[in-house]
């Protein structure tokens, strides 16, 4: 395995491929197939397989529209309720007042409520003023005011009821959004630049092909069923905006000496408990075809994907096993029937991704990149910022890979009274270097796999590192944003191991024999987004483990010790791989 390959990973084909054995009565069993269609046929290996093929995903909507919303929660069938549903962006949400050290001891029906987490599908991130204010008025009839930015460029609203869904979708669709396959196993959002097509030094604009992308292939049913989610990252921006080392598929501004603006290809990126980075397959794709070569990367994963275990049903386990050259083989005589120009990497950014703060666009106006605290706004917020970006001359805004926003079209005379506007809303144009860094999933508050409290103890953790790291930020000694990520399970929804300081929620034990809400640390990771050299893995320590009580604590310990043991100019991350497990405990 490469320095990037599966931790801990491995892989089914390993007992195919040992050496003979010396005794004939000892002959291992024949290795079990991997459930891929083009090898192993289409027979269904597992019973989550079978219901696909019984009946796919899309389906379920017909159903939604006229049978469970009339009769209720308590009418909805197993294999919908649990699997079908996500294809329509549906999954059940935690039942209140469960505590964290129950979720891996009771079965999912003791842990859901009879209210669904309504994902609502945004690619490329791009919203006019006028949607948001259908997805904010969504919210406040129907979710209770709840809306989370997530860190795919998706709005989660919560304690949407079953009855309520189809009035949902026609609202939704009326202004141009949807729900579909915003989950499930299917070609998930296509993340995209949140400033595509006005950032002055963009390479080239992915606009028309994050839409090509999404008009013809999001809904498809030849790729409703594949072997688990599949994610989409485009930017045309220096910057790398979309955290393309994470994704299944990723396409990354360049431009060739003889060919002209392109895309460099990667490939194979995942994190969860078997985390690897993508990898370049080393060509360059030309606008006009990229289409065609995310339905070629898309369809091998559909085609040679495994599926017998869901736990090695990500493209990530495929590029493990073939390799990058195999993989590129197997696209250009396979799926795209010609061969790729070779292609260098894009130069390493020189900018953060996040866009926060005020930038010209290359027609004079301005962007402006705002945060919330960890993502967490309201339908009333959505609301009233739509009614607020209006005022002051912008009708357009994206949300981005990192849990904030970026308003468009700001005319020059209106930057500074929109700025002071959103602040009165919680949306900082000027975040510390805390509130900027921070992103947490949804958490033990609507998840049913978290273990531990995420929002509010990212919420006081940022206050307190406010208050405790001023010296510091004042003394300017500390200008950078050290990224810390809090995740309330061991699935890295909040991408802890791509994080100066990762946090994997778990139940610690107490010194009175009982346990308490706490994480794992993870140090020193990083994506190219962040203004990182070099994308890479965060590194755990023996034993180091921080109760969500004493968050605020290690942290302000493991950053003044950074501080005070750094050499040069040398980042967070780069002196967390270097230093000695004692300084960071």
């Amino acid at each position: 395995m490469t320095q990037t390959a599966l931790a801990g990973a491995a892989t089914d084909s390993t007992d195919a491929h040992g050496a003979a054995p010396a005794r004939p009565a000892r002959t291992r069993p024949a290795a079990k197939p991997h459930g891929q269609w083009k090898i192993d046929g289409t027979a269904p290996l597992n019973a989550n397989e079978a219901w696909k093929q019984d009946d796919g995903g899309l389906s379920v909507r017909e159903r939604i529209e006229k049978v469970y919303s009339k009769e209720g929660f308590d009418s909805i069938e197993g294999t919908d309720l649990h699997g079908r549903f996500r294809w329509w962006g549906l999954y059940t949400q935690r039942k209140q007042g469960i505590d964290g050290g129950k979720t891996a001891t009771l079965e999912p029906h003791e842990l859901e409520d009879k209210y669904f987490m309504l994902r609502v599908r945004i690619d490329g991130g791009a919203l006019s003023t006028e949607q948001l204010r259908v997805i904010g008025e969504i919210s406040t009839e129907f979710g209770r005011d709840s809306a989370d930015l997530t860190d795919r460029q998706n709005v989660q609203l919560h304690w949407v009821r079953v009855e309520d869904v189809p009035v949902i979708w026609n609202r939704l669709e009326a202004a141009g959004l949807s729900t579909t396959e915003a989950c499930g196993d299917v070609p998930r959002v296509i993340l995209g630049s949140p400033v595509a097509g006005i950032a002055k030094d963009e390479i080239i604009d992915p606009t028309p092909l994050i839409h090509e992308l999404s008009r013809r292939f999001i809904g498809d049913p030849e790729l409703a069923n594949l072997p688990r989610k599949y994610k989409t990252a485009i930017t045309g921006h220096p910057s790398q905006d979309v955290v393309h080392e994470i994704n299944d598929f990723a396409l990354v501004g360049v431009v060739h000496p003889e060919l002209g603006a392109g895309y460099d290809l990667w490939v194979g990126g995942g994190l969860s408990t078997n985390p690897r980075l993508a990898e370049r397959l080393g060509v360059f794709v030309a606008p006009e075809i990229a289409a065609e070569v995310w339905l070629g990367v898309t369809s091998i994963f559909r085609d040679y994907g495994y599926r017998r275990m869901r736990t090695k049903a990500r493209l990530k386990f495929l590029l493990n096993d073939w390799g990058t050259a195999k993989f590129r083989q197997i696209l250009e005589d396979e799926y795209l029937g010609h061969k790729l120009p070779d292609g260098d990497a894009a130069p390493k950014p020189t900018s953060p991704g996040d866009h926060i703060g005020v930038h010209e666009q290359k027609d004079g106006k301005f962007f402006i990149g705002v945060a919330p605290t960890v993502g967490r706004v309201s339908g009333t917020i959505l609301t009233q910022l739509a009614d607020t970006l209006e005022a002051h001359g912008s009708y357009r805004l994206r949300t981005t890979p990192h849990q904030k926003l970026v308003v468009l079209d700001v005319p020059k005379e209106q930057v500074e009274p929109l700025i002071v506007a959103m602040d009165a809303l919680g949306l900082s144009a000027r975040p510390s270097l805390f509130r900027r860094s921070t992103i947490a999933c949804t958490g033990i508050e609507y998840c049913k796999l978290a273990i531990v409290n995420t929002k509010d103890t990212a919420k006081h953790a940022i206050a307190e590192l406010e208050r405790r790291l001023a010296d510091l930020v004042d003394s300017g000694e500390l200008t950078q944003p050290i990224a810390l990520n809090i995740n309330g399970c061991p699935n890295s929804c909040a991408r802890i191991q791509t994080a100066d300081i990762g946090l994997k929620g778990m139940m610690l034990p107490t010194d009175d024999g009982g346990t308490a809400p706490g994480f794992q640390v993870h140090l020193g990771g990083g994506l190219a987004t962040d203004n990182r050299a070099e994308a890479g893995l965060g590194r755990t320590i023996r034993g180091l483990k921080v109760t969500a009580a004493d968050l605020p604590d290690y942290v302000e310990r493991v950053i003044r010790v950074y501080i005070a043991h750094r050499e040069s100019s040398e980042t967070f991350a780069e002196f967390a791989h270097r230093a000695d497990e004692g300084l960071l405990q």
